[in-house]
């Protein structure tokens, strides 16, 4: 089950980190859609989420500060469903559609994010069974 775990993870965290590289290297293109979605501070949103899910994504499937990577992930992927894929302001019935899917998909992902967030806070899963690691992996000790 340990390469089953691994392959998952790996998955998992890929739409992050191509998500952050995409944050980076269309940071322009992306501000003007932040600007347009009325975000207060778009660039800096833009900067501080593309890093959010970049480095949630590496923690992830490199196997170290799970804990933490996964709650990034989580805080970003909630606030990003608010914020950007607001459905119910929609007034075009393919838009309000397009966007309800990106809601859900982002709530969805953030679940699953807490999910694995739970599981190592908890202990329900040793933090060894997510990968190697340097010394103590879980950023949130209790």
């Amino acid at each position: 089950m340990d390469v089953v775990l691994v392959i998952g993870r790996i998955l998992f965290a890929f739409i992050f980190i191509t998500s952050g590289i995409a944050h980076f290297a269309k940071l322009e293109m992306m501000t003007g859609y932040a600007k347009y979605k009325k975000l207060p501070a778009a660039k800096l949103g833009v900067i501080a989420s593309g890093l959010f899910f970049l480095l949630g994504g590496i923690y992830i499937a490199l196997g170290f500060w799970v804990d933490l990577g996964a709650l990034m992930l989580a805080i970003t992927l909630v606030l990003a469903a608010v914020i950007f894929h607001n459905y119910w302001k929609e007034t075009d019935a393919t838009a309000k559609q397009n966007e309800m899917i990106a809601f859900n998909k982002d709530l969805a992902l953030a679940g699953a994010s807490l999910i694995i967030f739970a599981l190592i806070y908890s202990g329900a899963i040793s933090a060894d069974a997510f990968g190697p690691h340097i010394g103590n992996i879980s950023f949130f000790n209790k």
